[in-house]
């Protein structure tokens, strides 16, 4: 669990503060935030496709884990050397500098997408069984919010001071450390590899998880993908511009501390709820958690002091968290046999590409249209608003029904 939650505190640098850095450093337009959330989606999907197929093949993981990890780490602190020494990137430099950016985001996230999206996520599915994933993957969806616990805890005040050079320094060389650590510490295990793993190449099993005769052979895996793809917009539309909206929108200037304890708390309902989940069934809890989910966002819309926003968001980032791992788990437990790669890189599609395409996009939408600003030493900026939490809401309205058909299709194949 080490090696997933270094993962996840760089990712977190990633998904979250990364659009912190662009916002504060280079520019406050909300599609430029997109665009580079975008881009380096697809980038990732790309390379968890080609890596998951290729680490099936060849039946192991450990060296994408070790390497990626360490590799991912450089990329992370070289953000740093993006940071002017003046604070803020000149006028003359600005298209430069989001062009850079986003390059650099892009390189950044085939490394950590090889490491964890492709071969340490396939590694959880080989060693765990259907009768303990719904306990594994209730830890595993919390370890974004430990990590995002761990960077604000640790790291926000130097993001808040200006400090970026050694923000990025330091988390990327926690994340280099863990590549070289993961060699010792992880295993690779002997059933990720069988006769059909092995057999054709690796653009073969690329090209066969995308044939219509594999979704037609395994539509419970296909539309359990789908529900992801709904819960994972619905957490894109705000989530990239969460930090934003409590700093400058709330101006709560002890937003670490009301991310922090809400982190904690949904934390609980996760690792809770995820026990829960082996006893009752994991599709039995996706609807409640999605519910908690929706009840969560729209208390965010009303919530503007400190204590109901702690209450408010943790209901629904452990709604989200405990959504996501319910759908985690049933994936895991449909993933044909030798196959767990393949699968990672259609869940990178489906539950990452996917909605981190749509899911900034229809935030920064929202947030156009909503004309929120604030005023910044004489200058306008537009800022994130709480209707980007309706948005999120109004988005999970599609789980129950592709839930529906899911049980409708699964039915009429059994």
């Amino acid at each position: 669990m080490v090696v997933g939650l270094v993962g996840q505190l760089a990712w977190t640098v990633e998904n979250m503060y990364l659009n912190v850095f662009v916002y504060d450093v280079i520019t406050p337009d909300p599609n430029a935030i997109a665009a580079m959330v975008a881009l380096s989606a697809i980038v990732a999907t790309l390379t968890t496709i080609v890596v998951g197929a290729w680490s099936d093949r060849i039946g192991r993981r450990r060296a994408f884990i070790a390497f990626g990890y360490l590799a991912w780490g450089v990329c992370t602190a070289a953000f740093g050397l993006l940071a002017p020494a003046e604070g803020v990137v000149a006028a003359p430099f600005l298209l430069a500098a989001i062009i850079a950016v986003i390059a650099l985001d892009c390189i950044m996230s085939i490394f950590g997408s090889t490491a964890n999206d492709a071969a340490f996520a396939a590694w959880i599915t080989d060693a765990t069984t259907p009768r303990t994933r719904g306990r594994v993957d209730g830890v595993v969806a919390i370890m974004p919010l430990i990590a995002m616990l761990v960077v604000f805890g640790a790291l926000d005040g130097l993001t808040r001071a200006g400090e970026w050079r050694l923000f990025f320094a330091i988390v990327g060389a926690v994340t280099s450390v863990t590549g070289i650590v993961a060699w010792f510490l992880v295993r690779d295990v002997p059933r990720a590899a069988d006769a059909d793993a092995a057999s054709g190449s690796t653009l073969t099993r690329i090209v066969r998880g995308f044939r219509p005769s594999t979704i037609r052979a395994n539509p419970g895996l296909y539309l359990s993908f789908a529900v992801w793809l709904v819960v994972g917009t619905a957490s894109q539309v705000f989530l990239p511009y969460v930090i934003i909206y409590l700093q400058r929108w709330l101006q709560i200037e002890s937003y670490a501390i009301v991310l922090g304890v809400s982190l904690l708390t949904a934390s609980v309902i996760s690792i809770l709820g995820g026990r829960l989940m082996d006893r009752v069934g994991k599709r039995r809890m996706l609807l409640p958690a999605t519910g908690l989910f929706a009840i969560g966002l729209v208390g965010m819309f009303f919530a503007r002091d400190m204590v109901p926003v702690i209450v408010a968001a943790s209901v629904a980032l452990g709604g989200m968290m405990l959504g996501i791992a319910s759908i985690s788990a049933t994936v895991r437990d449909q993933t044909p046999e030798g196959e767990a790669g393949i699968v990672q890189g259609l869940r990178m599609v489906m539950a990452i590409m996917v909605p981190m395409i749509a899911g900034p996009f229809i935030g920064a939408w929202v947030i156009s249209g909503a004309g929120q600003t604030y005023v910044d030493l004489g200058v306008v900026k537009p800022v994130p608003g709480p209707e980007i939490f309706l948005g999120a809401a109004a988005v999970l309205v599609l789980v129950p029904l592709v839930a529906y058909v899911r049980s409708r299709v699964e039915r009429r194949a059994r």
